[in-house]
């Protein structure tokens, strides 16, 4: 049942946010408001886009969230990789699951870290140098 929540909802994400369903929306909402006259305005008339808006929304609202759940947790294994076959500490790799107090703890060591190292605006020419250093190709 998840795997196919988890299709359906990579899918409807794909499709309901392209341009062609935007343009579908814009011409449903035109519709409604050139059938305005056509029902005198009515509250029941209203009530027919605040009630669609409102139930495309709340359904919207889980598939945007399962589809930004999913790509998170494979940014976050894909990190964790780079983390772990590299040289840093991997301390790092499971960061998601640490506590304010421990993400502000690497804040400030990161803070000191530059303040020491670099100067103002100096680091971006360090980081360059170290990535295109000779033979790191």
């Amino acid at each position: 049942m998840s795997d196919r929540f988890r299709v359906f909802a990579a899918r409807s994400a794909d499709r309901l946010g392209s341009h062609w369903s935007f343009a579908v929306a814009v011409m449903v909402v035109g519709g409604w408001l050139v059938s305005g006259p056509l029902f005198r305005f009515s509250n029941a008339w209203q009530l027919v886009i605040n009630t669609a808006t409102t139930v495309v929304t709340f359904l919207m609202v889980f598939l945007i969230q399962a589809t930004q759940n999913r790509d998170a947790k494979a940014i976050h294994l894909k990190l964790d990789e780079l983390i772990r076959s590299s040289r840093a500490r991997n301390v790092f790799a499971d960061l998601e699951d640490a506590s304010e107090a421990e993400l502000a703890a690497f804040k400030d060591e990161f803070r000191k870290l530059r303040a020491q190292n670099t100067a103002p605006g100096e680091a971006a020419k360090t980081a360059h140098h170290l990535v295109h250093k000779p033979g790191s190709h």
